[in-house]
């Protein structure tokens, strides 16, 4: 008899003064797991660790803005922990952290390189979970996606909101870039697929497909 696969549990950590979604993940099997877009504040997330009784195991980043990505080294560097994402394509966003904390007044922040850059269809073990890469340009073009098929869950980071999308005019991004990776690789996932997104509460890809105002059917013209 096949061991039913474990549920993905996540705890949400606003940070930074963008409120950022800092998403610790873990097993319950293996009360291991990791911190996606570890951005800032990083005793605040690592109290949040301790709370939980959970081991971190490695630090997982959707894209290289500030925001998401700003304590991640600092963390590693304290706890000795891999990094595993984003796409190659963010690297330029990463190098650039330093000076964007300066820019915005964020606490100094080093840039780092990923012990492992990660592309579609790349599989991410946390624990006994194991997440798909799902890589979702547009909104930067090295964005990925974690997503946990068993869980019927998604951390999505800046792509989709709820009720909006990312932001496409920063350096690289791509308005039709994002809505292909919406509508083509992140809502044929299926509408009961709940989702994590980077700011703001959850959401699901069926209740976006319906209603966002950006990307929905009806806003696209389709149905």
């Amino acid at each position: 008899m096949t061991a039913e696969p474990p549920v993905l549990h996540v705890e949400i950590n606003p940070v930074t003064p963008f409120q950022q979604n800092c998403s610790l993940i873990w097993c319950p099997q293996t009360m291991r797991g990791a911190l996606v877009d570890a951005g800032g504040e990083p005793d605040k997330l690592l109290a949040a660790v301790e709370r939980q009784g959970v081991t971190l195991e490695k630090l997982l980043v959707t894209h290289g803005h500030l925001d998401h990505a700003g304590a991640v080294m600092q963390i590693a560097d304290e706890l000795k922990l891999p990094i595993e994402g984003p796409h190659e394509d963010d690297k330029f966003w990463i190098d650039g952290m330093p000076a964007a904390a300066q820019q915005y007044g964020f606490p100094p922040s080093r840039s780092f390189t990923p012990d492992r850059w990660l592309k579609n269809g790349d599989v991410v073990e946390v624990g006994n979970l194991k997440l798909d890469v799902i890589h979702c340009p547009g909104h930067t073009p090295g964005h990925v996606v974690f997503y946990h098929a068993p869980s019927k869950a998604a951390l999505v980071g800046d792509v989709i909101f709820q009720g909006s999308i990312g932001r496409t005019d920063f350096p690289k991004g791509n308005h039709a870039d994002l809505i292909r990776s919406i509508r083509e690789r992140l809502f044929t996932l299926g509408d009961d697929i709940t989702f994590v997104p980077g700011h703001g509460p959850l959401s699901t890809f069926g209740q976006e497909r319906m209603s966002n105002p950006f990307v929905s059917d009806r806003a696209l013209g389709i149905g």
